[in-house]
C-alpha cells in the first residue's frame, strides 16, 4: 500500500483465529483493521468507520453475510470482498448479486487477498487525467470516445454486442460479474437467463483479444458464477 493514504478496512469474521490472522497480515501491509465478530457489530463498524473496503464472511452467528452486504449496499458503494468456506456456486452468485465485488473461498493465500484489495482500491480512485476514455490491458487498447479497439497496434473489429460486453467488463475491471449482471447490462432484463448468449460472445472476445484464447489471461471464467476481466495484478480465484 502507498504511504500517502491510510486505508481503513472493516473485517467481519466470527472465527477468532482467522480474524486475528487476517488482521495481523493486513496490518503488516499498513492497513488499519477494525474487527467485528458478528454481522450487527460489523454494520455498526461500517457505519461509524466509513471504511475504504469491507471483508465479510457469509456464515455469521447472528445475521447472514448476504444481509450485511445488502444493508451496506443500501447506503454505500464501498468495495466488499466475501470470504467463506462455502463452495456452493449459488452462494457465490447470491453474494455477488447482493452487491459484493469479489469472492474468495477458504483456504486462500493472504497474498491473493491483498492483491484483490489493492485492485479494488485502485478501481475506486478518482481519475485525475484527461485520458479517462482510454483503457488498456495486455496488448489491447480501447478508446471509448472513438469506440475503437486495437491489439498490438492493429485495429480489431467488434460487433456492437461484443463492444458493449467489453465496455461493461472494462468498467468493472477486476470485479466478478455474475451471468445475470452481464446479461442485464448487455442484453437487458428479458435475457437474464440466456447464459448461452454470454458464452458465445465471451468466446468471441477471447478469440479476438486474447493472445491464447484457449488459455485466457484476461477474460476469466468464474465457474458457475460469471466472468472477470483481469487487468494488471488482479488474481483469479
Amino acid at each position: 500500500m502507498t504511504s500517502e493514504s491510510i486505508i481503513n478496512l472493516v473485517l467481519i469474521e466470527d472465527e477468532k483465529q482467522i480474524r486475528r490472522f487476517l488482521s495481523a497480515a493486513l496490518t503488516n501491509e499498513g492497513i488499519i483493521v477494525h474487527e467485528a465478530e458478528t454481522g450487527k457489530q460489523g454494520l455498526i463498524e461500517c457505519a461509524t468507520r466509513k471504511p475504504d473496503i469491507v471483508i465479510v464472511d457469509l456464515g455469521l452467528p447472528d445475521i447472514s453475510g448476504i444481509e450485511v452486504i445488502q444493508e451496506v449496499r443500501s447506503w454505500s458503494e464501498v468495495p466488499i470482498i466475501v470470504l467463506s468456506a462455502r463452495t456452493q456456486e449459488q452462494e457465490k452468485v447470491g453474494a455477488l448479486d447482493a452487491g459484493a465485488d469479489d469472492y474468495l473461498t477458504k483456504p486462500f493465500g493472504t497474498a491473493e487477498l491483498i492483491a484483490r484489495i489493492k485492485a479494488h482500491l485502485r478501481r475506486r480512485q478518482p481519475s485525475t487525467g484527461s485520458n479517462d476514455h482510454l483503457f488498456h490491458f495486455g496488448d489491447v487498447n480501447v478508446d471509448f470516445s472513438l469506440r475503437t479497439v486495437s491489439k498490438n497496434g492493429e485495429a480489431v473489429h467488434l460487433s456492437p454486442i461484443e463492444y458493449r460486453l467489453l465496455s461493461v467488463l472494462a468498467r468493472n475491471a477486476g470485479k466478478v460479474l455474475t451471468h445475470r449482471q452481464l446479461l442485464n447490462d448487455v442484453w437487458g432484463p428479458n435475457h437474464s437467463e440466456s447464459n448461452h448468449y454470454l458464452r458465445i460472445y465471451m468466446a468471441n472476445l477471447r478469440q479476438k483479444l486474447e493472445h491464447s484464447p484457449a488459455q485466457p489471461k484476461h477474460f476469466l471464467t468464474e465457474t458457475g458464477v460469471g466472468y472477470r476481466l483481469v487487468v494488471g495484478d488482479v488474481l483469479a480465484s
